[in-house]
């Protein structure tokens, strides 16, 4: 009888305390203690992808009157990308080539063929944007700030980015360190997205590289009815190495962009499209027919990243060359028969850029 009384008083007095608890207050925790969401986890890079887009829409007409020069202006935007994945950005290195190609009054090049062409982020402050700039800062400073933002995002997540009438960043995180527009940057990382390729030998490091020229941009010759033509060749490798500095992936491209006049020196060229690089042409772009070994130009370039896949970049520009720049490699001789030293240049360059 005992027992069964303090059996009844144990579970009397859990009751009690259980009903207790029920009433104590919830004590509420400081917002400053809250604590932060947790940054979604990269899971290392599993492809790299590049993106190209190309104007030509800020080329000028020859306007005498008010003695405006005709000018081509070639504006290719490139976004080279590893994700991971999940399709996380790892990282973005983003630039643009903006070349300019002038005339005279009498339809010949006035710009220097031989001479240099920077990307915006190569020309650093003589860019200019920085006098011009409501927050001071620069366009290289401006698109490290946008490649930050962007790693660890998703293209989705980029893309629903809030932006401003004209295209600029209305986020908190970026209102005050990017003021410039930046629709194209997000397109071009799209399309890098879109033309992704896996990785392998657990690349680390992202690179981006690449050469410009205007050498086969010609004057007006009435007597050979040759038109005036800008031609602006923008060749591009975006590669992912290891940490040993072997290529985990590479893609190489080509914006071969052309602005025709006519003999008044007036735009001839749709100014509203956009040109695609060689590789977007795919048979387009006609190099089946010239080629000895009956292969596109989108065919070769495959063959020849595979080629340079599980390499050194030393490995790779050590490659021997035949006297017009081919390759003289028994691994290419019956897939690659284009020059190849401007590819191998901007491989070069990639890597000596990579982080």
């Amino acid at each position: 009888m005992k027992k069964v009384f303090w059996l009844f008083a144990v579970l009397s007095l859990a009751l009690v305390m259980v009903a207790g608890c029920g009433e104590a207050p919830v004590e509420e925790v400081p917002d400053d203690e809250v604590p932060e969401e947790e940054a979604p986890e990269i899971n290392g890079v599993s492809s790299l992808g590049l993106g190209v887009i190309t104007t030509i829409n800020r080329s000028n007409d020859y306007d005498p009157e008010n003695e405006i020069m005709p000018m081509a202006q070639v504006d290719s935007v490139i976004a080279s990308a590893t994700f991971d994945e999940n399709g996380r950005v790892v990282d973005v290195m983003i630039d643009t080539a903006q070349v300019r190609v002038e005339f005279d009054e009498d339809l010949q090049v006035a710009t220097d063929p031989t001479g240099e062409f920077r990307s915006k982020k190569e020309l650093g402050d003589d860019y200019g944007m920085r006098v011009a700039s409501g927050i001071e800062k620069e366009w290289d400073e401006q698109i490290a700030a946008l490649e930050e933002w962007m790693a660890g995002k998703t293209v989705d997540e980029i893309k629903a980015l809030d932006l401003l009438e004209d295209g600029s960043p209305d986020d908190p995180d970026l209102v005050t360190s990017v003021t410039m527009t930046v629709t194209s940057y997000i397109a071009a990382l799209e399309k890098a997205y879109q033309n992704a390729v896996n990785v392998q030998h657990g690349a680390e490091m992202l690179g981006l590289g690449h050469k410009i020229s205007i050498n086969r941009s010609v004057g007006y010759d009435p007597e050979n009815d040759i038109m005036p033509m800008a031609q602006v060749d923008v060749v591009i490798a975006a590669a992912a190495f290891d940490d040993a500095g072997v290529v985990g992936a590479v893609l190489i491209d080509t914006a071969q962009t052309r602005v025709n006049f006519d003999e008044e020196g007036q735009v001839t060229s749709d100014r509203a499209a956009e040109y695609p690089t060689k590789r977007e042409l795919g048979d387009d772009y006609g190099m089946r027919a010239a080629s000895p070994i009956e292969r596109e130009w989108d065919e070769q370039i495959m063959d020849l990243e595979e080629w340079m896949v599980g390499k050194t970049v030393d490995e790779i520009t050590a490659m021997d060359l035949l006297d017009d720049g081919a390759p003289d490699q028994p691994d290419l001789l019956t897939s690659v028969t284009m020059t190849v030293t401007s590819y191998l240049e901007a491989l070069e360059e990639a890597y000596n850029l990579a982080r």
